[in-house]
């Protein structure tokens, strides 16, 4: 599937060993899919908020992490170790020279697949990874893997 019109990353030299960093040109990604998948998020969010059960504060306060680790973090991936589309969105970040930051929900315990239904009501995604490049959500492996790269 190729990415939608507007959706690339844009490659700048760096100055340590001819490594690229790759930045979003262009992230805002009309995309029917992505609309369907925020209209769902907000129903969620929607039938979350009118419950005042201690979880839903304990939600709110993942949901606050998320949001400030996605503004402070160029590139942050929601990744488990064991997932191949995790691994191969890791490794593709690493070839063009992007250091993201990674989360790996296996590794949180508990936590872990709480974050995941966090993210989930943020995003509407309920798959691994989860990726963020300049504050907004991108997709998962299928979406980054068909961003095409381009030379600025």
């Amino acid at each position: 599937m190729p990415p939608p019109p507007g959706m690339t990353l844009c490659r700048l030299p760096t100055a340590t060993l001819g490594l690229s960093l790759s930045l979003p040109r262009f992230l805002s990604r009309p995309s029917l899919s992505l609309a369907a998948r925020r209209a769902r998020a907000v129903a969620v969010r929607a039938a979350s908020s009118s419950s005042s059960s201690p979880d839903s504060s304990f939600g709110s306060r993942m949901e606050e992490t998320v949001k400030k680790t996605v503004a402070d973090n160029p590139v942050v991936i929601y990744s488990k170790s064991w997932c191949s589309y995790s691994m191969e969105v890791k490794a593709l970040f690493k070839r063009i020279g992007v250091e993201p930051h990674v989360i790996e929900l296996d590794h949180l315990g508990a936590q872990g697949p709480q974050l995941q239904k966090v993210l989930e009501r943020l995003t509407g995604q309920s798959t691994v990874p989860n990726v963020f490049i300049g504050g907004k959500h991108v997709g998962g492996c299928t979406g980054i893997i068909h961003v095409p790269v381009v030379e600025c």
